[in-house]
């Protein structure tokens, strides 16, 4: 068709559109991105080393050792860069919504890119990438979890998978060498979200089975993800060594049955199916591998539901990989939608009716099946949410609270008063160390933490979290009931989590036995709907004596062994002047310490392990290994 440029554009235009109104004007705070981007400071400020403990959470934790790490130092480089290219500083926020941007942006474009190559025809090429860009369905990487909710890196590394599928296509092919690219966007894909990394796995293997000789192009695939896989040791070693420092979020039900409702339940993904079948019944020739992707990633669905999961393997769960079959159904709804093309005469009414469509499939039952337009007030941005719940105020009123902790009674803010857990919502919290310089427990997402699994469930023992954070919200604490937990053991709990300052909203007061009557607080504030209690008692906060080191005061009367108010890590080291102090892991998930008589104070580091730098050996190695074998194909 004529005016090859058009497509392009019009999809580029209505993207700029959408992006303008939903991620412009600030910060964007709802759900979860108060959190995301507070892990994109934590790149910034202590280093791109996933290993380094951040104190501003649940008594501290090594926050991008648990979490996929893509993103946030995705969002370093750009700060860097952009500071660098600007000849001055360039902001946090900016960066984090350049990440916004970036991860709205690439599955639409990307798909494009795919489908062009593919099907020769950039009109035809339109509806498949606009359907990757505006993809909700309950997919965790589609627009409204991916980009709305905050689940930044799952969206990037969705859309990385297009470029990993336009990269093989040429040595599916029969052509050419194995491309090492592949390798490089398997380590992307994984760190950005190690669920999509199956099917990355799988798009290598169903190339290598198309790619002649077969035997060959096995070997070869084998060759890349392995590769691949050693780009990340510097992230994945570490957390595979101390897995058990992170607790499985499980609250999603994953059995067959609810996962299958999932799936048909969204007539875009029914239409979807309707197309890969006319198109495997077409026998398309461009890409025919690709169509294999549907049947793969339901059996590797299936096999993590039947089999891993009861064998308590969670944490590359069944709900999560679905995503991969979202994709591979826009990939063969493309293909199918160009069978059909080959069978009509004036394909532009094809493509204009295909695009037509997506409005009525727009629809979804518990979520949008396509997510075509931002409305108003849907994406809120920090400078309103301040102003409505003066948040300037409270972040003042913590600055001089007594010193020690804040704990937010709740994850969340509520942004509307309907009765349901899923309402609209923003971990707001999550900003208080960066906003009053205030460490926190609670007041964000639901996260891995031990200390997090004993705020929610009463135990920081490592056992899959079944509940989301908002889903205790107002209903318990500590895993008690909100109006059975009494003052005592409250007071107990705050007391060796150093926690000084109480937030609460007014309306779970009424219910807060430990509140009510409790002579060891005092009401501090009430600040836009949230009561403000502070102890009498100032709490001993591990203070800062250097990088990734601290002083923690001792008590006179400590005993043989003293519990500390910061969270175990296996990478402790602790010394009293040159003595060595042993460590281990106390009840509450804290470290316990064993000093000598008469001590003080005793000092912590936290210091990268064996496995650590075993991680970044392999990394170095793969990396050197990678431009050797792209130096070899450039002299030959």
């Amino acid at each position: 068709m004529a005016r090859v440029w058009l497509p392009p554009a019009l999809l580029i235009a209505y993207a700029l559109a959408f992006g303008w109104r939903a991620l412009g004007g600030g910060l964007l705070v709802y759900d979860d991105h108060p959190g995301q981007f507070y892990r994109l400071v934590h790149a910034v400020t202590l280093g791109l080393a996933p290993w380094r403990f951040d104190p501003g959470w649940w008594a501290g934790y090594a926050e991008l050792q648990f979490y996929p790490p893509g993103f946030a130092w995705l969002g370093a480089l750009v700060y860097e860069v952009g500071g660098w290219a600007a000849g001055e500083s360039m902001t946090a926020v900016a960066a984090y919504q350049t990440i916004l941007w970036l991860a709205w942006l690439l599955p639409g474009v990307a798909a494009y890119a795919l489908f062009r190559r593919l099907l020769g025809d950039s009109w035809l090429a339109l509806p498949g990438a606009f359907v990757a860009l505006t993809l909700s369905a309950g997919c965790r990487s589609g627009v409204e979890e991916g980009l709305h909710w905050g689940l930044v890196g799952a969206r990037l590394g969705w859309g990385a998978l297009f470029l990993l599928a336009s990269t093989l296509l040429r040595w599916a092919e029969g052509g050419g060498r194995p491309p090492l690219a592949a390798a490089a966007l398997v380590a992307v894909i994984t760190l950005c979200h190690p669920a999509h990394a199956p099917a990355a796995a799988a798009l290598l293997a169903l190339a290598a089975a198309a790619h002649a000789p077969r035997a060959r192009g096995f070997r070869e695939a084998l060759g890349l993800l392995a590769l691949g896989l050693a780009l990340t040791a510097v992230w994945l070693l570490p957390l595979l060594t101390h897995l058990e420092m992170a607790l499985p979020l499980a609250w999603q039900d994953r059995s067959l049955p609810a996962l299958a409702g999932r799936v048909l339940s969204q007539p875009i993904l029914l239409v979807l199916a309707a197309l890969g079948a006319v198109a495997w019944r077409a026998r398309v020739a461009a890409g025919r591998w690709l169509l294999a992707m549907g049947p793969a990633m339901v059996a590797l669905v299936a096999l993590d539901a039947l089999v891993a999961e009861p064998l308590g393997v969670a944490w590359l769960p069944a709900d999560r990989l679905l995503d991969g079959l979202h994709w591979a159904l826009v990939v063969a709804g493309a293909l199918g939608l160009a069978a059909l093309a080959e069978r009509v005469p004036r394909r532009g009414l094809l493509v204009g009716a295909a695009l037509a469509a997506c409005v009525p499939l727009a629809w979804g039952p518990y979520e949008a099946g396509l997510s075509i337009w931002p409305w108003a007030r849907q994406w809120p941005k920090e400078a309103e949410i301040t102003r409505g719940f003066r948040l300037d105020a409270l972040w003042r009123t913590l600055e001089t609270a007594p010193r020690g902790r804040v704990l937010f009674v709740r994850s969340a803010v509520r942004l509307d008063w309907r009765p349901e857990w899923w309402r609209p919502h923003t971990h707001i919290g999550a900003l208080a160390p960066l906003r009053a310089g205030r460490a926190i427990v609670g007041g964000t997402f639901t996260h891995p933490s031990p200390i997090a699994g004993l705020v929610y469930t009463g135990s920081a023992l490592n056992r899959p979290l079944t509940l989301l954070a908002e889903q205790r919200d107002g209903q318990t604490l500590y895993g008690r009931p909100l109006a059975a937990l009494d003052a005592a053991a409250f007071d107990g709990l705050a007391a060796r989590l150093a926690v000084s300052t109480v937030v609460m909203p007014e309306e779970d007061a009424g219910v807060a036995r430990f509140l009510v009557g409790n002579a060891s607080l005092r009401r501090l504030a009430h600040v836009g709907g949230l009561l403000v209690y502070v102890f009498d008692t100032p709490r001993a906060e591990p203070v800062p004596a250097g990088f990734q080191r601290w002083r923690v005061s001792l008590p006179p009367d400590g005993g043989g062994r003293v519990s500390l108010p910061i969270a175990y890590s296996p990478l402790w080291v602790a010394h009293v002047g040159d003595r060595a102090v042993p460590l281990r892991r106390d009840d509450l998930g804290l470290v316990e310490a064993a000093p000598p008589p008469g001590a003080a104070a005793l000092e912590l580091e936290h210091r990268a392990g064996a496995a650590e730098w075993g991680g970044v050996g392999a990394s170095l190695l793969a990396v050197a290994a990678l431009g050797l074998l792209a130096i070899r194909r450039t002299g030959a």
